[in-house]
């Protein structure tokens, strides 16, 4: 997947765009991609929001479709919307945390299985920074993006952890066979600053 720094920018004032909107009761509209390329590709995509608080950045929503089954003008579109309004771990963004909110855009490639002979090489196969991790069992699923082990200084093994609790599961589900465990990575643009500069992120 190749996405040009313009096309990133794009992305995240379309996304800012769209959450302004709806927080102030409009009907949000694609003003930025439409006439993208990219616009029309089924691309899994994650907004999230963080809150610039006492000089510190706090997370405020993270929803997204890990999947490529929409294109991403539909994608970018609901994920912004959720992010903003309906993650269940925090009330409504409100209009008056506006000019406190950074917007980040994750493009995500399609999962992959990691197989392994034993679950107990996992890690070995997971890079900090680079990789985010899909668990999947019997009953449920979580996802966690490549920048979450760096934020929270996590090894591979408490990232595989962490990624269990996400999907509803014990800690050590990772060690059990019938679990599946998948890596993707993510091409990422954000705000330096509410409505300011915006950059390619990157963590390796």
């Amino acid at each position: 997947m190749e996405v040009s720094d313009e096309e990133g920018k794009l992305m995240v004032k379309e996304a800012r765009n769209i959450i302004e909107s709806v927080i102030k009761g409009l009907k949000p509209k694609m003003s930025y991609i439409s006439n993208l390329k990219i616009a029309n590709e089924k691309i899994g995509v994650f907004v999230t929001l963080d809150k610039i608080f006492e000089g510190k950045k706090e997370l405020r929503g993270c929803i997204g479709f890990p999947l490529p089954q929409k294109p991403l003008r539909e994608s970018l579109m609901e994920a912004a919307i959720a992010s903003a309004m309906e993650d269940p771990r925090f009330y409504p963004v409100t209009k008056d945390e506006l000019d406190k909110i950074l917007v980040k855009v994750s493009l995500l490639t399609e999962p992959k299985l990691l197989k392994v002979n034993s679950p107990l090489d996992y890690p070995k196969r997971i890079v900090i920074g680079r990789d985010g991790l899909m668990v999947k069992w019997t009953f449920g699923s979580g996802l966690l993006l490549p920048e979450v082990p760096i934020e929270f200084n996590w090894n591979a093994e408490e990232f595989l952890t962490h990624a269990c609790i996400k999907a509803g599961a014990s800690p050590d589900q990772w060690l059990l066979k019938d679990t599946e465990i998948y890596t993707f990575q993510t091409i990422i643009f954000e705000e330096l600053e509410p409505r300011g500069e915006v950059i390619r992120r990157k963590y390796v």
